[in-house]
């Protein structure tokens, strides 16, 4: 069967009016019991009608030729339900040469002819119906009994017809066995494309959900773990200051499950269903977030020259998405090193978002990672028609820049 597909390897819908069988053996159907068994009796029914006013005078006349006839007859139907798909030419050949000595092989060649013109190849049928009729002409001078009448021009134009009919009906059942076969093919391959669409959303799907469990999940529980491990290193702390961290605990993680039934509450209700008025964390929030941060014990130096009220929702929620994954990234490699944050843009210009920090964590101490921060960072950048980079420069400072297009983005902000 032949297709064509996508460069990615994926059918499209257009593709499905291009497929179809190219090889008879595509779409001849496989015979049960019942179909052989009908076709047997046709071509013995065939046989007998030519056969029956010769019969007589060969069985009174020449017993060997009787006995002969019949016998070629029986070889050449066994030969034609044995062999005509495998070799329809040689079949159809051999079967017409035999009906000029035999009566009886007649009804195989008949077969033999309606098979090779299911394949509706004219380079076949064309020499094929020649042979056929030479053969019935020979038939009629060599098998005639003296009894029967000399064939006339009716006669003649009458066999011509019988052939052409034949193969008539041989080219209808193929067209109609190809017809169905590529009927077949297409609703599999629509059934494919069903599947492969099935299987692009669900990943989709599962690419979106494990993108906003990070962006709400990993900021919290990266707070969580740097004041656990405060807790498990530091043995000066006072019992006031381990109850005020375990609390802090309690809060930062309360605050983790209240945002995640919020994100699988969206997710739940689907992207077409989930409420637009949903509060999100915009560019405004940004100095709380920074607070937020400071207050684990984190070391920020910010500039901002940019006016985060007057940004579109949409391209301030980026980046408040980009400068918490970057302080979250910073909090995982360098805890206790000096972050530097800094924020400019202008309509028209864009907004560029620059974050440094050292990497100075000890190996071994590096939290597991989740596999979907910068990677996460750099999809969300560009579906905002936006530039990431991010980079270590040689004296171990890690620099994630960040530019965003102001324009485009249209909606007031709110």
């Amino acid at each position: 069967m032949r297709s064509a597909s996508t460069p990615g390897g994926g059918r499209t819908a257009a593709d499905a009016t291009t497929v179809y069988p190219v090889r008879p053996a595509d779409y001849q159907p496989t015979l049960n019991w019942w179909g052989h068994t009908w076709r047997i009796i046709g071509v013995v029914a065939v046989s007998a009608l030519g056969w029956a006013p010769r019969a007589a005078y060969q069985w009174s006349e020449h017993r060997w030729w009787f006995a002969f006839d019949l016998t070629l007859g029986l070889v050449a139907l066994a030969m034609v339900m044995r062999y005509r798909r495998t070799h329809p030419v040689l079949v159809a050949t051999i079967t017409n040469l035999m009906s000029v000595v035999s009566t009886t092989a007649g009804g195989p060649a008949v077969l033999a002819l309606v098979s090779l013109s299911t394949r509706r190849r004219w380079k076949e049928i064309v020499p094929q119906t020649l042979l056929t009729i030479t053969c019935m002409f020979a038939s009629e001078y060599v098998l005639r009994a003296p009894d029967e009448a000399e064939l006339t021009t009716l006669d003649a134009a009458l066999l011509v017809m019988i052939a052409a009919l034949v193969i008539a009906w041989g080219m209808y059942i193929g067209s109609r066995r190809e017809l169905l076969a590529s009927w077949r093919a297409r609703a599999l391959l629509s059934e494919a494309e069903q599947a492969a669409h099935v299987r692009e959303a669900q990943n989709a799907e599962r690419a979106r959900i494990a993108r906003e469990m990070h962006d709400v999940l990993a900021h919290r529980i990266s707070a969580v773990s740097m004041y656990a491990g405060a807790l498990a290193f530091r043995d000066d702390l006072s019992s006031e200051e381990v109850k005020e961290t375990a609390q802090t605990i309690q809060q930062t993680s309360h605050q983790a499950l209240t945002e995640l039934r919020e994100v699988l509450g969206v997710l739940r209700d689907g992207p077409g269903d989930a409420d637009p008025e949903r509060p999100q964390a915009t560019a405004a929030q940004v100095s709380e977030l920074i607070e937020e941060n400071r207050r684990t014990g984190m070391r920020i130096d910010v500039h901002c020259d940019l006016d985060v009220d007057a940004l579109p929702t949409v391209l301030g929620r980026t980046v408040y998405r980009c400068v918490q994954e970057s302080l979250t990234n910073a909090r995982k490699h360098a805890p206790a090193s000096r972050v530097r944050v800094s924020l400019s843009g202008e309509p028209g210009r864009g907004v560029d978002i620059h974050v440094e920090n050292p990497l100075s964590l000890a190996a071994g101490q590096t939290p597991p990672e989740s596999g979907f921060g910068l990677i996460g960072l750099a999809e969300r950048v560009a579906l905002a028609g936006g530039r990431q980079d991010h980079r270590t420069t040689g004296g171990g400072t890690f620099v994630l820049a960040v530019w965003l297009p102001w324009q485009r983005y249209t909606e007031p902000s709110r």
